[in-house]
């Protein structure tokens, strides 16, 4: 799985940025009650049915605090999950596995959220020509973890931020005077830096998919909010000249409807916005010492 943003150094500032946040100086519960010989094991257990998400993350988040812990995984990122399933075991120092216990939770349970919801969605639309996409409409700071669920789950990453893709929304359109002029200044610009940025459009009406035609200079036409209807007349007058992307509103309900007008991509804010977490829990016990 190849995801531009998903790097090494990415992954790192957000662990160290997460256990800054919950750990600080130091855990103290930990340190006032267990003894830094002590070691234990942790068992990832799932108390759901679902798609798992985060096994990787975890992995990293306890070798950040101490690389000697050992972690043996029985469940990857997407596989599917039932409850009573164990999805890896932790053994080491029992101080670094209780103080990365929360943060490893959190993760995990978002995602496998997240993940699971992606599954779901994607099963809907299967069959159809179109793609599900995610969107920006993400948790601050945890964006990382959200999109790269998401993939997990079998759906595709939309812009990963405001810099890697010009999308041109409704505020952008007006604010500029209109279809074709808010183009034509997002061309001169990327023309400007000497950039390769994608252009998205965002069309509200058939008119406007006209204005956008006439114009040119786009990569996407996102068709927002269009009735039915509307949608598939837009599809057809596009004729393939640029890719299509509905967008606003879809729900699960709505979704396969929407995918059989023919358009290349669905995006739904839900996948990340509005996910019920997966039921996780790390249950420890301390190891014999001989």
């Amino acid at each position: 799985m190849h995801l531009p943003y998903l790097t090494d150094e990415a992954i790192l500032q957000f662990i160290d940025a997460a256990l800054h946040e919950d750990v600080g100086e130091g855990d103290h519960s930990t340190l006032a009650t267990v003894g830094a010989d002590v070691t234990s094991r942790g068992k990832l257990l799932i108390k759901d049915e679902g798609i798992l998400a985060g096994v990787a993350v975890a992995q990293k988040i306890f070798h950040r605090v101490n690389p000697t812990l050992n972690v043996c995984v029985f469940k990857s990122d997407g596989d599917s999950v039932k409850p009573g399933d164990v999805a890896f075991e932790v053994t080491g120092q029992a101080r670094a596995i209780l103080t990365c216990e929360r943060l490893v939770l959190n993760c995990m349970q978002r995602m496998s959220g997240i993940a699971s919801y992606t599954h779901r969605l994607c099963n809907i639309v299967e069959g159809t020509h179109a793609k599900l996409l995610d969107t920006r409409k993400t948790t601050p700071n945890f964006r990382l973890m959200e999109k790269w669920a998401v993939a997990i789950g079998g759906g595709n990453n939309h812009r990963f931020a405001l810099y890697d893709m010009i999308m041109l929304k409704d505020n952008h359109v007006d604010m500029a005077g209109g279809i074709g002029n808010a183009i034509a200044r997002a061309n001169a610009y990327v023309k400007q830096l000497g950039k390769t940025l994608q252009i998205e459009i965002e069309t509200r009406s058939v008119q406007e998919v006209e204005e956008a035609l006439q114009t040119g200079g786009v990569d996407v036409i996102m068709l927002d909010n269009f009735p039915l209807d509307e949608m598939r007349d837009a599809v057809r007058l596009i004729a393939g000249r640029y890719k299509t992307e509905a967008s606003g509103g879809i729900t699960e309900s709505t979704l396969r409807a929407v995918a059989e007008t023919g358009v290349d991509f669905v995006s739904v804010g839900a996948l990340t916005h509005s996910v019920k977490s997966l039921d996780l829990s790390l249950k420890t016990k301390p190891m014999p010492t001989f």
